[in-house]
């Protein structure tokens, strides 16, 4: 079985009860278990910023999946969940993000899938919650909490639990 982390966010209709959704879809138990969960986290929106506020959220799964067939179930879940990426503005609103941060410490650069993924290092939205449920985890060799150190995570805020 391969470690894996999966960041998970959206900014349209009830954010938080999606996360649920599609944890609860992306983690069937069996070929991919839910190992830990962050907090949900708000945060700002990053690239294109006249939108609302997204929810994000970081699993770490343990699976017998490879990563491409990984990457398949994540992109199942989202269109599952209403998201149609062909349709919507790169770095927009959309219901529900679901990306592969790291499977192991495999480093793989193809045009489907670029692991560890090539900017978790620089956007905290990633890295607040990521550094919730492994701090000390290293990527590139650096620690999440190092890393975390060297963003600006203003205006992200641990939301209570439901």
């Amino acid at each position: 079985m391969a470690e894996a982390f999966v960041a998970l966010g959206g900014n349209v209709g009830d954010v938080r009860a999606t996360l649920d959704r599609a944890i609860a879809e992306f983690c069937d138990g069996e070929t991919v278990r839910l190992c830990a969960r962050s907090s949900d986290y708000k945060t700002p929106p990053w690239g294109v910023t006249d939108q609302a506020p997204f929810v994000n959220a970081v699993i770490a799964v343990t699976t017998s999946l490879r990563p491409h067939d990984l990457l398949r179930r994540a992109e199942q879940c989202e269109r599952a969940l209403g998201r149609n990426r062909g349709l919507e503005r790169r770095w927009g609103p959309r219901p529900i993000d679901i990306d592969l941060l790291t499977y192991d410490d495999l480093v793989l650069i193809d045009k489907h899938l670029i692991l560890p993924h090539p900017y978790m290092l620089e956007r905290a939205f990633v890295l607040v919650p990521l550094a919730e449920i492994a701090p000390g985890q290293a990527i590139t060799g650096i620690k999440v909490s190092d890393a975390l150190t060297r963003v600006d995570a203003a205006g992200i805020a641990k939301l209570p639990p439901r």
